[in-house]
């Protein structure tokens, strides 16, 4: 054997031993988003939150762990990415997340197919994340697109006085300003009434428009703003 093909070797049994050694942490969170704005500063309002209240004074057993990584990228190509950070990371995650529009990927049945064939969680929006953001003040089943439900939180950002008056991809606390008034739970319940024919399994994902499941990981998430 060459010297070549011996350090070849020698680098997998290392990255092997790495593997192995990797350490399952409980309460752990990953979540990997095809935006890189708007959906990873809505999750990191909610981590700073939940840092915030299982710190402190407050006694816990566990803190959660929350990664979230914004990769800007296609579904198909954000499987293969969450895929690398997964193999890559030093602990085993209890949940992993994918968080990822329709927008106009063709391939978006078959990446939430193939996330959920690798035991990952999917919360899918129909168009975009935008419509989630909507539903934390209005319930809507109309069929709109992306651009549409922009111009819909313009107006929402206007009338309730919310950052610059328009609505923006880029605010750091996108969170705090959709939560007035409990928005999050009116959230919760307008996608879940939404989705409730969607999961007597009459469509696929792509066919549900308006449609999203970020209520699943919203609410994972909230238990830990909820119980202490």
């Amino acid at each position: 054997m060459g010297s070549d093909d011996i350090f070849k070797k020698r680098r997998e049994e290392r990255k092997q031993r790495r593997r192995e050694y990797r350490i399952p942490r409980a309460n752990s969170f990953l979540i990997v988003t095809e935006g890189k704005r708007t959906e990873p500063l809505y999750f990191n309002g909610m981590k700073k939150l939940i840092e915030e209240k299982t710190g402190g004074n407050i006694q816990v057993v566990e803190n959660p762990l929350i990664d979230i990584s914004g990769e800007g990228c296609s579904t198909g190509k954000l499987i293969e990415v969450t895929d690398r950070i997964v193999k890559e990371a030093k602990i085993v995650y209890q949940n992993i997340w994918v968080v990822f529009d329709k927008d106009d990927f063709a391939d978006f049945d078959q990446a939430i197919a193939e996330g959920a064939e690798k035991g990952y969680k999917i919360a899918w929006s129909n168009q975009s994340f935008e419509y989630w953001l909507y539903l934390h003040f209005y319930y809507s089943d109309s069929a709109l697109h992306r651009e549409e439900w922009c111009a819909k939180l313009d107006e929402i950002f206007r009338k309730h006085r919310l950052g610059e008056l328009k609505y923006q991809k880029n605010y750091e606390n996108i969170y705090d300003l959709v939560n007035i008034d409990d928005g999050v739970n009116t959230a919760i319940k307008n996608a879940k009434r939404r989705m409730a024919e969607y999961h007597k399994g009459r469509y696929k994902p792509s066919q549900c428009d308006p449609g999203t499941t970020v209520y699943k990981l919203t609410e994972e998430l909230k238990r830990y703003l909820d119980e202490y």
